[in-house]
């Protein structure tokens, strides 16, 4: 008994540490851990009392490790990743789809997606547990990397030397307007038709919107920008009070235009699409329920020959323990 006890605290100390380190704030640690920051900085204090050395140089904010504590920073990673393993090797023995997942998504995709989503999975695998949290895309990414989730949903995709990415769909863009302005009643605007119209934009360091300018530089387009959010929901409402107008994945409208809040109208732009795609670790083990949230992703998408990142297309199913 007293084994099982310390091995959980263990592990929770660990966790604690390795979410510290990564967001090198004790707040944001303890947040994620579900305790106190007062409470996580006492049991890093216990942990520098009982190894002999300080693991963060508290000098210096945001907070910065030691060499010391970036040894034991590795040293957290690389357990939890073992048991991670252990966990993900015992639950294939049993069998049975149990256990939790972490989702990560940007507002967008998770807000019009993750309800219909949520409903299929449970109802598939009911002793599984779906856990979401809505994110920018720079802290997505950043979740993924340092196992704070399983898996991300983003727009326009990267990979890199510690992130897999795999295509997901493609997401038509059209012209979104309030039912008052006068695109409203037509079927098709042509790019030529934006021409000094205001325009409520994404911020500058979203892909999107680099995407966006790029797509109206090429089309000789100068838009009148008076507003830009770093988020769809927000675009949205300024569209519907009549601020401007926007173009948006026409996905993401579904439920305003629904209820004439909004008219999404087709833009003369067949090649404007938003890349979704779904990232993760490169190299991480899946526990059964988070490969089979991952099938279940994957099963949406448009079938295409050939592998993403490792992952072998067929029969709608894609497996990926350890192969990305």
């Amino acid at each position: 008994m007293r084994l099982c006890y310390t091995a959980l605290v263990a592990f929770w100390e660990l966790s604690l540490f390795k979410e510290i380190a990564a967001n090198r704030s004790m707040s944001r640690g303890a947040e994620h851990c579900g305790v106190s920051q007062s409470a996580a900085s006492q049991q890093v204090q216990e942990v520098e009392r009982r190894l002999g050395v300080a693991l963060f140089d508290r000098s210096k904010r945001p907070l910065d490790l030691t060499p010391a504590g970036r040894l034991y920073a590795d040293f957290c990673r690389d357990v939890l990743r073992r048991e991670e393993e252990f966990t993900h090797a015992l639950e294939s023995l049993k069998g049975a789809v149990e256990g939790a997942v972490r989702v990560v998504s940007i507002y967008s995709t998770g807000l019009s997606e993750m309800g219909r989503l949520q409903e299929e999975f449970s109802a598939r695998y009911p002793t599984a547990q779906l856990q979401v949290e809505y994110m920018r895309p720079d802290k997505v990414y950043e979740a993924v990397r340092t196992d704070a989730a399983d898996l991300g949903l983003v727009s326009y995709p990267e990979s890199s030397r510690e992130i897999a990415a795999i295509p997901w769909r493609k997401e038509e863009m059209q012209v979104a307007v309030p039912p008052s302005h006068a695109f409203a009643g037509r079927e098709t605007v042509y790019p030529a038709d934006l021409n000094g119209q205001d325009f409520i934009a994404f911020d500058e360091d979203l892909s999107i919107r680099r995407e966006l300018d790029r797509y109206l530089r090429a089309q000789g387009i100068e838009v009148r920008i008076v507003m830009h959010f770093d988020n769809i929901q927000m675009i949205k409402e300024a569209v519907e009070l009549g601020s401007g107008i926007s173009i948006l994945p026409a996905r993401t409208m579904q439920a305003e235009i629904a209820q004439g809040r909004i008219v999404a109208v087709k833009l003369h732009a067949p090649d404007l699409v938003r890349p979704v795609g779904i990232v993760h670790r490169k190299r991480k083990k899946f526990n059964r329920a988070a490969q089979a949230f991952l099938d279940l992703l994957v099963g949406e998408r448009p079938a295409a020959p050939g592998n993403h990142n490792g992952h072998q297309a067929g029969n709608g199913v894609n497996r990926v323990d350890g192969l990305s």
